[in-house]
């Protein structure tokens, strides 16, 4: 979804406006302008794609200071993902260095050690000309990972390099999709999942640490395809799970794993017997991983979201519904279909009270977890949505002091190639009136749960497309066309928005004010705060987009 390229803006400018003429800086929007400071790539004459290319994702991963010796791989660390679940992810929370100012100069750590572009394919790994040990690195800070062809790069947020400082090489398929948990209690904190439907786990902080182009101490999952051969589409911690996490895959399935067991074992599960219902089925041994199946859909699983505090899990498919579970208690709570086509991304609000979808509709739809239904689109793309995000980061002017979120900024990309800004106020949203409780009147949407509206659908009920004259338009604030590729993804800090386009190209656009600063003082503040774990929507595979 994202790449990484850290330029000062007179370099970013210079750059973009050589390779695409068309295309402005900066954007404006009532807050004032976000500008174009950064890009980070990838060495793209290094990338091969012996098994077809994929789609870019992209996690934002915050590392710690470096743990006691004693537990040399463990690292303390969060991160924005995703795929937010808010990776969420992706997704996530970023660090505890919250509002710290990093210096471009140093870059993330002590001892920037690790400039190695490890060459992919049968090219020898470069490293980097700084001679110090690159064991001693410490490797605290922000990272972009994303990955391109058949490698996972590895980009640090806080420096001028273009390219990225890692990359890892896998042999026998391409990666897809990947996590970075924020709660980790030991070294495993980074979850990637294969074209091959093959998933590792590995220490973010031991790859930064080794000089090679491998995975380095991983745990293999679905080695081979022993549970599943079909393809991954998106991955994400469980928030608060205690190291187990879910894959989603292309077959309509997602598999629960926990990271402190061995993958291997007799993980079988029974014959799915009606592919059109949900079902769950749990491993048979207690040692086995993955320990549970769900059968989602018919078809595949393009993306997937936990709300902030893991209590429920949302997923939208090739089949056009969006659906959202209780992830405790395995059960099916509410869903509907888009108006055409099927579902590319989702993401959740950080208070758990809206979710966004978009699609081959080409709008982005806001479902209300109250109503249980579709309360507005968002017309304004011209082409397929694959990548959607809420900023939590941005408040309206008119709400200090109140303690209720009335109104919601949130961003969306498409194949398009543009990015739309939208503000969503739900006092402007008319909503049709719900239905009268025995013996009382009707009443709005108000924002605060009603024991009434739970009986007004019954509990795990689908919902068919809506008319287009029953739900209320919205249009976009702001509509840039930020890149020259189709985009896959969008994701929010503190500081700025981050772009990416499918082909591994991440523009950082820095918010208003935040550049101004930067510009007297040539410092950044690219700590992603606490505040929200953004999830990277945009997880959505290789085939999944228009041509």
């Amino acid at each position: 979804m994202i790449n990484t390229a850290n330029g000062m803006m007179s370099t970013a400018s210079s750059s973009s406006n050589a390779q695409s003429p068309g295309l402005k800086t900066y954007f404006k929007t009532p807050e004032g302008r976000y500008k174009l400071h950064y890009e980070k790539t990838h060495p793209s004459g290094l990338l091969h794609y012996p098994h077809g290319k994929t789609v870019t994702q992209v996690t934002l991963a915050h590392l710690k200071d470096k743990p006691a010796p004693s537990t040399p791989t463990a690292s303390s660390s969060s991160s924005f993902s995703t795929s937010s679940g808010v990776r969420s992810a992706a997704a996530r929370l970023l660090g505890a260095s919250n509002g710290s100012r990093l210096s471009f100069v140093g870059g993330n750590g002590a001892s920037k050690s690790v400039s190695a572009s490890s060459r992919v394919g049968s090219l020898v790994a470069s490293s980097s000309s700084n001679s110090t040990s690159t064991s001693n690195f410490d490797g605290k800070g922000s990272y972009l990972i994303f990955n391109v062809g058949d490698a996972i790069f590895i980009s640090d947020l806080n420096t001028q390099d273009k390219d990225p400082i890692k990359s890892i090489h896998f042999s026998n398929s391409n990666p897809v999709c990947h996590a970075f948990d924020q709660d980790a209690k030991d070294g495993h904190d980074l979850i990637i999942g294969l074209n091959s439907g093959d998933v590792y786990s590995v220490s973010l902080r031991q790859q930064l640490q080794d000089v090679g182009k491998k995975l380095v101490g991983a745990q293999h999952y679905n080695k081979d395809g022993s549970v599943s051969n079909s393809r991954c589409t998106s991955i994400a911690w469980v928030p608060g799970g205690d190291g187990t996490f879910v894959v989603a895959h292309v077959d309509g399935n997602l598999y629960v794993y926990e990271k402190s067991k061995e993958g291997a074992g007799d993980s079988s599960f029974p014959v799915i017997k009606d592919q059109a219902h949900f079902s769950v089925a749990h491993a048979r041994y207690s040692k086995s991983n993955p320990i549970a199946r769900w059968h989602i859909c018919q078809g595949s699983i393009n993306s997937i979201a936990f709300s902030t505090d893991g209590a429920y899990l949302a997923t939208v498919g090739r089949d056009g519904y969006l659906r959202v579970f209780d992830y405790s208690k395995e059960q099916l709570i509410c869903g509907g279909k888009s108006y055409y086509g099927a579902q590319l991304c989702c993401a959740w609000s950080m208070d758990g009270k809206y979710i966004l979808a978009g699609g081959e509709d080409d709008l982005v739809q806001v479902w209300s977890m109250e109503d249980r239904k579709v309360v507005a689109w968002g017309e304004g793309h011209n082409s397929w949505v694959s990548g959607v995000a809420f900023d939590s980061y941005w408040s309206s002017p008119n709400s200090e002091g109140i303690g209720e979120t009335i109104m919601y900024r949130f961003g969306s990309v498409g194949q398009d190639t543009q990015l739309l800004l939208w503000d969503l106020e739900m006092d402007e949203i008319v909503v049709p009136l719900r239905r009268c409780p025995p013996g009382g009147s009707p009443t709005y949407s108000t924002g605060s749960q009603s024991s009434h509206w739970d009986s007004a659908l019954p509990v795990g009920t689908l919902q068919p497309a809506p008319s287009i004259r029953d739900v209320p338009k919205i249009s976009p604030l702001v509509a840039h066309r930020v890149h020259t590729e189709p985009l896959s993804g969008v994701m929010f800090t503190q500081e700025s928005v981050l772009t990416v386009c499918r082909e591994g190209n991440i523009k950082i656009w820095m918010r208003p004010g935040v550049s101004e600063s930067q510009s007297s003082n040539g410092e950044t503040m690219l700590s992603p705060s606490l505040k929200e774990k953004p999830l990277l929507s945009s997880k959505v595979g290789s085939a999944s987009h228009k041509q």
